[in-house]
């Protein structure tokens, strides 16, 4: 991610709180990204402060938690390494919370570029609902901050996950907890064919299922059609949108009893409604 990682460092310097600290942890790459991170070391002030580690790790998740281990502020969230942050991203969400003290976390918009930084389209958030969690992910990651309190008390990333390790929190905390939606636009989400929810698109769809059925025992069909299509014509669904077809959501209703021995009824019952 070297030819992205400037601009993400950028992005982070460039806010205007007064107090941040930023952390990176990088999994040991040989792309050039060490020598770009060695580079900001001098742009660390009063105002952000900036350390980097580099070595091996057991994956995304795992490198996140490591660095929220190492992290000292009340309000935390973390970046991808080809993802930005919209000017006064962090004020604003500061602010928000100050505002807001039940929230346990807040979520502002965002809009997906491409490798080139060009805007592709708003990402398509929604108010916070638990139930509705269950069917889509209306939270873009780099677009959420969180109170420290709200990991101390719902643990770290699950780092057996390999994707969806995100998505798995936003379930885990919908349970306890409530996030607050501002209008503003916080983040940038940058799509590319090499980044692991385009490029490994199976292995995400697959994982999604998988923790669905961890946190309520049901594969819901929206998923299920998702995965199933996957199957049949290996579209992206994003620069290569889904393309709804009978053969599809036939093949549907094999895989999702698959998924759903507990629940064949229940799955049935939806698979007929759509």
């Amino acid at each position: 991610m070297a030819r992205f990682v400037e601009e993400t460092l950028e992005s982070v310097f460039r806010q205007d709180y007064p107090h941040i600290e930023f952390i990176v942890m990088d999994g040991g790459s040989t792309d050039g990204t060490v020598d770009i991170l060695r580079r900001f070391e001098s742009r660390a002030s009063e105002r952000i402060s900036f350390r980097w580690f580099s070595g091996p790790d057991g994956g995304t998740a795992d490198a996140i938690n490591r660095g929220l281990e190492r992290s000292q502020g009340s309000i935390v969230a973390y970046l991808n390494a080809d993802d930005t942050y919209a000017p006064h991203a962090v004020r604003l969400a500061v602010e928000a919370l100050d505002d807001d003290p039940s929230a346990a976390g807040v979520y502002g918009e965002a809009q997906w570029i491409a490798e080139d930084g060009t805007p592709i389209g708003p990402y398509p958030t929604r108010d916070f609902d638990p139930a509705r969690l269950r069917s889509e992910c209306f939270i873009c990651q780099p677009a959420c901050f969180l109170r420290r309190k709200t990991f101390s008390d719902l643990g770290p990333f699950d780092a057996s996950l390999r994707y969806a390790y995100d998505y798995e929190y936003w379930i885990r905390l919908a349970g306890r907890y409530r996030l607050r939606r501002i209008p503003q636009l916080l983040a940038n989400s940058r799509m590319h064919r090499d980044n692991k929810t385009l490029g490994q698109r199976k292995g995400v769809l697959r994982e999604n299922i998988e923790i669905l059925k961890r946190h309520d025992g049901y594969a819901p069909f929206s998923h299920v059609l998702a995965y199933s299509a996957y199957l049949i014509d290996r579209r992206d669904q994003f620069f290569e949108p889904f393309q709804p077809s009978i053969p599809k959501y036939l093949f549907s209703l094999p895989v999702g009893l698959r998924f759903n021995l507990r629940h064949p009824l229940r799955y049935v019952a939806e698979w007929a409604r759509r």
